[in-house]
Formats: C-alpha cells, sequence, structure tokens
C-alpha cells in the first residue's frame, strides 16, 4: 500500500480570526528559562526560530495568570506585571515577524507540586478542596472570594493576550492543574455550587473562566481550552466513561466561549472509547468533535517512537512515520495536530517533514529539556 501523501498536513485553517497556513501546532512545553517569571531574549529567539520554519500555531509554555500561588516553578513565566508582559510583547513581536501564529497558554496549577524543583511558593497553595490528588492534602481550600478572583484574574489575561497582539490563547484545563481538579471528582469534594455528583456540575468553575475571558475579548477572538481524561496524579484517571459523559463535561464548555478543544492523550493513536467503534475508532479528539461540534487538537506521543511521560524518566525517542496521523486527519477526525517533544529536539521539524528530509530530523532526548535552541 502507498504511504498516504503529507498535503493535508499543510492544508490551511481558519476559525474567527485566526488564519493558519498549515495544521501542525506547537504544543505548550514547560522550559523555566524565564528567571523570576520574565521571559527574555532566549524565549523570543526559541519562539522564533519554530515560526521561521513553518509551524501553523505555536502555543506558548504554561504562563500564570494573576494569583499568589499560581506557579510550582520560580522561573516559569507570568503572564502578568508590567516586565514579565513586556517580555510577551517582545516573543509575540518575533514571532510575528517571523510568519507566525501564536497564543499563549494561561494557567493556575492548583495544589500540583513540580517533580522538577522542591522550590515552593511563599503563600499556601490553592486548589477546590485542598486536595493535590485523591486523599492527598496540600494547601487551602479556595474560597467564594478565592474562586471570583481566580475568575477575574484569567479575564485580565485574556485582555492582555489580545492587547498585546497574541492571535489566540489556551486555556490550561488538564493534567491535574487547577481547572482539571475541579472536573475531577477525586480533587472535587465541594457541597456547593462548584462541586457536585456529575461531571457537568463540576464544569461549572471552568464554565465561569470561559464565560469571564470571552467577555474580556469579545465574540470573534478565538479561545483554545485544553482538556484531558489522564492526570499526572492518575495516568488512569478517566472524567467520562461514556459519550455521553463526555458530552455532558465538554459541551457545557463549547457554550460558555471555547472555540477549540485542545484534547491530550499520552498516545494519539488509541481510541477513546473501543467498545463503542472498535479498536480504529475516534480518539479523544475525534470523540469531542464529534460530540460538540468544536474544532479539535490532537497531540500525544506525535511523530516520536516513545511515550512523552517515558521522557521524563530518562528514555529517549526517535522520529517515526505519521501515516497513522494523515489517514486521520484525511478522514476528518479533528482538525490540528500538536507536536510538542520533537519540536524541542528540532526546530526545523515541519521544515523537515514538507521537504521529505525525514533522514535528517533529531532524535529528542531528555538532555534537550535542558536548554533552549
Amino acid at each position: 500500500m502507498n504511504a498516504p501523501s503529507i498535503d493535508i498536513l499543510f492544508q490551511p485553517f481558519r476559525i474567527k480570526t485566526l488564519s493558519l497556513k498549515n495544521r501542525i501546532v506547537m504544543a505548550p512545553m514547560t522550559r523555566s528559562f524565564s528567571p523570576e517569571g520574565v521571559p527574555g531574549k532566549n524565549v523570543a529567539a526559541y519562539y522564533r526560530r519554530r515560526a521561521e520554519a513553518d509551524v501553523g500555531l505555536i502555543l506558548s509554555e504554561g504562563t500564570v495568570i494573576d494569583r499568589p500561588a499560581a506557579r510550582n516553578d520560580p522561573n516559569v513565566p507570568f503572564f502578568h506585571g508590567k516586565e514579565a508582559l513586556a517580555g510577551w510583547r517582545r516573543v509575540i513581536d518575533e514571532v510575528h515577524a517571523a510568519g507566525g501564529k501564536m497564543g499563549p497558554q494561561l494557567w493556575h496549577v492548583g495544589a500540583v507540586a513540580s517533580f522538577q524543583t522542591e522550590w515552593v511558593p511563599d503563600v499556601p497553595v490553592e486548589s477546590p478542596s485542598g486536595l493535590a490528588a485523591p486523599g492527598v492534602p496540600r494547601g487551602e481550600i479556595m474560597s467564594d472570594e478565592a474562586i471570583a478572583d481566580t475568575v477575574a484574574a484569567y479575564g485580565r489575561a485574556a485582555a492582555d493576550a489580545k492587547r498585546l497582539g497574541f492571535d489566540t490563547f489556551e486555556i490550561h484545563g488538564a493534567h491535574g492543574y487547577l481547572i482539571d481538579q475541579f472536573f475531577w471528582s477525586g480533587t472535587n469534594l465541594r457541597k456547593d455550587r462548584f462541586g457536585g455528583a456529575t461531571i457537568k456540575e463540576r464544569a461549572r468553575f471552568a464554565a465561569g473562566v470561559l464565560k469571564e475571558m470571552r467577555a474580556a475579548v469579545g465574540p470573534e477572538y478565538p479561545i483554545i481550552l485544553r482538556v484531558s481524561q489522564w492526570k499526572q496524579q492518575e495516568y488512569t484517571a478517566r472524567l467520562a466513561e461514556t459519550p455521553d459523559a463526555m458530552a455532558d463535561w465538554l459541551a457545557p464548555l463549547v457554550d460558555a466561549g471555547a472555540d477549540v478543544l485542545h484534547c491530550s492523550q499520552r498516545r494519539f493513536w488509541e481510541p477513546e472509547f473501543p467498545e463503542q467503534d472498535g479498536e480504529n475508532g475516534l480518539n479523544f479528539a475525534g470523540w469531542a468533535k464529534k460530540l460538540t461540534g468544536a474544532a479539535t487538537i490532537s497531540v500525544g506521543s506525535v511523530g516520536l517512537s516513545g511515550d512523552f511521560i517515558d521522557s521524563f524518566g530518562g528514555e529517549s525517542s526517535s522520529p517515526v512515520g505519521l501515516d497513522n496521523l494523515i489517514r486521520r486527519l484525511e478522514r476528518n477526525e479533528f482538525d490540528l495536530i500538536a507536536v510538542g517533544r520533537a519540536l524541542i529536539s528540532d526546530p526545523r521539524w515541519v521544515a523537515k517533514i514538507r521537504a521529505g528530509d525525514t533522514g535528517n530530523m533529531a532524535d529528542f532526548s531528555p538532555a534537550a529539556l535542558g536548554e533552549l535552541f
């Protein structure tokens, strides 16, 4: 059988005011190269190199909103404050000068500690129920006032992203961080309007965040929301065991303002509900698109031989074929594909794919996490 054509990877895509030259997204990846929360010229150059090499949309590393305990690493960037925002203006200006499109990922880590540093904030961490994981107490239970202040901080970050000239932004609602801690029954034990027995009830906090951010940027500015079933605290966790439950979770978030759902899996090729449509069935992004009608981004170990979780244990990965990905795009399963580690190791990954220069693509090594290049 002939290998499928890569042409579909390089078809344009448009949603609202965001117009992309291809379907490839640089996934957000924490890099921790912004001392005191301020991204410098090295960060701007790092993203510019990817824009110069034809990445369709760049999503930044996680950038924290204006809450005292929003970060768990002293070197992740702020998305607030005069100096940090000036750094981000430099970043987007550099990306635009190279012909790229970009959005910041807006983040609050909740009660999750970093596995890369022992640093802790000098104020108590906060989460829905004072839990870092099911049965693991850490920090404070968020009050109504803290929740309202957090929602407002997300709104300010949205307004700043638009003001600085970013083409979109992504809300980090995945991987066991704050918004995901509200979704997850294991970390949301609240008895008020932000808790509940169902995922639809526990999604009210995220819906409130989306509505605040939508109000800050207007109806035509595109908003991306990253979601996941798995958590860093529990890789096998699932918020939605059935398509109906997934619709209850995601449809209200699209109604509240999410234009694109960025659906994170550990392995993008795995079916989300194989009992429904078999081993070659729709993946997470495919089901999210089918159930909500929203555009979706798929992600999860794209273009590399190893699971990204394994990379944190020191395992390297080498480039592999993209036939499965291309076939899924051709059947319109999802709209965009996000690439992570491959673009850390090789800023010209997209250009090499387009040129057929796969023999010169760089392997991923965990050592690549230790520098920006």
